[in-house]
C-alpha cells in the first residue's frame, strides 16, 4: 500500500487555532501521530512547521506556513509531500487551499492529509481536496453563523458578551456593577439633558467646568486628553445598557466591496435587547426613552440644517497646528442674518479638540481669522519663491537623478544566480542527450524532466523579479519627474496659483507644506504676526531662510525628497509641461505575476511564466536579453496550448502590451 511512498522525503505542517488547543493536546498530538505516519510508510521527515495559535481562514498571518512556502520555492526545501493532519488544517479558505497546494505542486511537492486519506499526486486525491477546501469553507462559515446566534441567545437571556465595560460600570466576574464615582456623573448627564435642555456640548462644558474628568478608554485612538467631548455625551445618552438591559448588535462587521477579508462597523437601527434586566440601571426606563425622543427630533433638525459653508476649501486645515495641544486646527464659521436681511458668515481656524470638547479648560478656541492666516502663510510662501537664491537652488534640483544604486545591485544578483542557472540547464540537456538505451532510460528521462522544469520555473521567476526591479526604477523616475513638476510650480507659484479653484488651491498648499507652528493669541500681538514657523516639503539653504527671517519668525525646511548628490548639476530651462508625466507603452507593461492573476481571475487557468514568455516571443514582445535559450534546440519545451494562448494574448491586450 504504502510501497510507492517509500524513501521519498516530506515535512510536516501543524497548526492549532487557539490557544486552548495549543496547551492542550492538539499540537503534540498532530505532531506524533504525522511522524509516526510517516515513518510507517517509509518517508524521512525533513522538518516540522508549527503554527500556534493562528486562524486558518487565510494564509496571511501564518508565518510557519510562509516560511514552508519560500523554503520550497527558493529550493532550500527540497521534499516529495507536505504532511498534514486534515485537510483544514492546510487552510479552510477554498481558494487559498487550492492556491496553496498548486503552488507546491509547480515545485514537484505533493500533499497528503493523513486523516482524510488525501494524496494530490493521484487525481482522485486532488479531486477530492478541490471538493473538501470548499467543504471547510463551508463549514467555517457555518461556525461562525453558530457562533452569532449563539451570541444574540446569550444577549437575550442578559449575558454579557465580552469587551470593555462602559462608562459608568465596571466587569466583575463576568457581570457589570455601578463604578462609583462615574456612576453619578451618567445619571447627571441624563438628568441635565432632559430636565434642564442642556444640549450636547453644554452638558461637556458643564462637566470639564466642574472638573469631572474621565478615563481614557482602553482603545481610545488619542488616550492624552481626558476631558469631556459633545460626541462622548450623544454614545451615553443612546447606550440602552444603562437601563439594565444588555443591547448586542447595536454595530456589525459587514465585508468592504472589492477585498479579500477586510471588514468594517456599521450602526444597525434593530438591536438584540435582553429581556430581563441583567444588572443595575442608572437610569429609568421611562426616562431613556424619552432621551430618545428628543435625540431622533435633534437628528432630523440637524439633517435640514445643511451648513452651506462646507462645500468650502479650507487651506490649512488640518496643516495649521493648535498652538497650546498640538491637535490641527480647522475652521469653525459663524452665521447670522442682519436686520435689512442680508446674510453673512465668518470664517474661524480653532483647536480641532477644542471644538470637539466644546470649552474644555484642558485647551482653549485659539481662534485666527481664516482670511489673515492664510494671507500671511501665502504671502511668506511668495516671499520664499521670489528670492533669487531659492530660485536658482530650485533650478539646479530640477533634473537631477535619482537614486536607483541599490536596485540596480538587486538586478546583478539575479543575473548572477540566471547564469548559473543556464549552466545547469545546459549541463542537465547533456545529461537528458547523453543517457544509455537501458531499462531505466525513460524513468531517468523522467527525473531529469521533472528537474529541468524546476530550473525553468525559477529561470522565469527570476526573471518576474528582474522585471519588478525594472518597473520599480521606472517608477523612481517617474517620482523624479513629478518632484521636477513641484519645483517648476514653485517657480510659476505667482502665475499658477490666482488661476486655480479653491480645491486645487488646497492640494496644492498640502503638497508643499507639511506643517504650520502658530503663536499663542497674547503672543501674535507681541510679534506682530501668527506663525511660528512653517516646515515646507521642500529643502530650502540656509542662507536662503536666513534672508527670509522677520523678527522672531522662521521657515523649517525638511527634506523630504532623496536625490544623487553631484558637483556637476546641470542648468535646464524651466518650461510647465503636463505631458513629461505621461509613460510610454514600455513604461506600463504588467509583470508576469499580473498577468498570471488576470489570466486565473478571468479565464480560471493556471498559465506559467513559460507559457507567457512563449506567447511573448510569438507576439513579438522582447524586453531583455533572452538567458533560456537552449543550447540544444531539440531539447522539447512544453507547449502552451491553444485556450491558455488565447488567454495571455488577451491580458497583453488588457495591459495594452500588443
Amino acid at each position: 500500500m504504502y510501497q510507492t511512498r517509500l524513501g521519498k522525503t516530506c515535512v510536516i505542517y501543524i497548526r492549532v487555532s487557539s490557544e486552548r488547543q495549543v496547551k492542550g493536546y492538539s499540537l503534540d498530538g498532530q505532531k506524533r501521530y504525522l511522524i509516526d505516519c510517516a515513518e510507517r510508510q517509509g518517508m524521512k521527515v525533513l522538518a516540522v512547521y508549527v503554527e500556534e495559535g493562528k486562524s486558518g481562514k487565510s494564509i496571511e498571518g501564518r508565518t510557519a506556513f510562509q516560511s514552508m512556502l519560500d523554503g520550497i520555492k527558493k529550493g532550500t526545501l527540497q521534499t516529495d509531500y507536505v504532511l498534514v493532519y486534515k485537510l483544514s488544517r492546510f487552510g479552510r479558505n477554498a481558494k487559498d487551499v487550492l492556491n496553496s497546494l498548486e503552488f507546491i505542486m509547480q515545485y514537484g511537492v505533493d500533499l497528503m492529509c493523513v486523516e482524510d486519506g488525501l494524496d494530490s499526486s493521484t487525481s482522485m486525491g486532488k479531486m477530492m481536496i478541490t471538493i473538501l477546501g470548499a467543504v471547510a469553507e463551508l463549514e467555517r462559515e457555518n461556525i461562525i453563523a453558530q457562533s452569532v446566534l449563539g451570541r444574540e441567545e446569550k444577549a437575550k437571556s442578559g449575558g454579557w458578551n465580552g469587551g470593555f465595560a462602559p462608562y459608568g460600570y465596571e466587569l466583575k466576574n463576568g457581570k457589570l456593577e455601578p463604578k462609583e464615582g462615574e456612576r453619578e456623573i451618567v445619571t447627571m448627564i441624563f438628568h441635565m439633558f432632559l430636565n434642564k435642555g442642556m444640549g450636547y456640548s453644554t452638558v461637556a462644558r458643564y462637566l470639564n467646568q466642574k472638573g469631572y474628568t474621565r478615563e481614557p478608554a482602553k482603545n481610545a485612538v488619542n488616550p492624552k486628553f481626558n476631558d469631556w467631548k459633545a460626541e462622548q455625551i450623544k454614545r451615553i445618552l443612546d447606550n440602552p445598557l444603562y437601563i439594565g438591559r444588555i443591547a448586542w448588535g447595536r454595530r456589525r462587521t459587514e465585508k468592504v466591496q472589492g477585498t479579500n477579508n477586510e471588514q468594517r462597523l456599521v450602526p444597525q437601527e434593530e438591536f438584540i435587547m435582553s429581556e430581563k434586566k441583567s444588572h443595575e440601571a442608572l437610569v429609568s426606563e421611562e426616562d431613556f426613552k424619552k432621551v430618545q425622543e428628543i435625540r431622533k427630533v435633534m437628528r432630523e433638525k440637524a439633517i435640514g440644517n445643511h451648513n452651506i459653508s462646507q462645500d468650502k476649501a479650507h487651506l490649512l486645515s488640518g496643516i495649521a497646528r493648535c498652538p497650546q495641544c498640538g491637535s490641527a486646527m480647522n475652521v469653525d464659521c459663524n452665521q447670522w442674518t442682519n436686520k435689512d436681511g442680508t446674510f453673512r458668515e465668518t470664517f474661524t481656524y480653532v483647536c480641532s479638540h477644542y471644538k470637539r470638547a466644546r470649552g474644555t479648560s484642558q485647551c482653549r478656541r485659539n481662534g485666527i481669522s481664516m482670511e489673515r492666516l492664510e494671507k500671511e502663510v501665502l504671502e511668506y510662501t511668495k516671499k520664499l519663491l521670489r528670492n533669487p537664491k531659492f530660485a536658482r537652488d530650485i533650478k539646479t534640483k530640477i533634473g537631477v537623478a535619482v537614486d536607483v544604486t541599490e536596485i540596480q545591485k538587486e538586478i546583478s544578483v539575479y543575473e548572477k544566480e540566471m547564469k548559473r542557472l543556464a549552466r545547469s540547464r545546459t549541463n542537465l540537456e547533456h545529461d537528458i542527450d547523453s543517457l544509455p538505451d537501458d531499462r531505466y532510460t525513460e524513468r531517468k528521462r523522467e527525473e531529469y524532466n521533472r528537474r529541468l522544469d524546476k530550473i525553468y520555473n525559477q529561470i522565469y521567476d527570476i526573471e518576474d523579479s528582474v522585471e519588478r526591479c525594472k518597473r520599480r526604477i521606472i517608477i523612481a523616475e517617474q517620482e523624479s519627474l513629478n518632484v521636477d513638476m513641484i519645483y517648476k510650480i514653485l517657480l510659476s507659484f505667482d502665475e499658477i496659483y490666482d488661476k486655480m479653484n479653491d480645491r486645487d488651491k488646497r492640494e496644492l498648499i498640502k503638497c508643499m507644506i507639511k506643517e504650520i507652528k502658530l503663536y499663542m493669541p497674547e503672543e501674535q500681538k507681541v510679534q506682530g504676526h501668527a506663525v511660528k514657523s512653517i516646515v515646507y516639503s521642500f529643502p530650502i539653504e540656509e542662507d536662503v531662510i536666513q534672508a527670509l527671517r522677520v523678527k522672531e519668525s522662521h521657515v523649517e525646511s525638511i527634506v523630504l525628497l532623496s536625490k544623487l548628490k553631484s558637483n556637476k548639476l546641470k542648468h535646464i530651462n524651466v518650461e510647465l509641461e503636463m505631458d513629461e508625466l505621461d509613460l510610454t507603452a514600455a513604461e506600463s507593461k504588467a509583470t508576469y505575476a499580473e498577468l498570471k492573476q488576470y489570466v486565473l481571475d478571468k479565464y480560471g487557468l493556471k498559465v506559467s511564466s513559460l507559457n507567457i514568455a512563449q506567447i511573448k516571443a510569438k507576439c513579438g514582445i522582447v524586453e531583455r536579453e533572452n538567458y533560456n535559450k537552449a543550447k540544444n534546440e531539440n531539447v522539447k519545451q512544453p507547449n502552451c496550448t491553444e485556450e491558455k494562448e488565447n488567454a495571455i494574448k488577451d491580458a497583453f491586450k488588457h495591459f495594452q502590451m500588443i
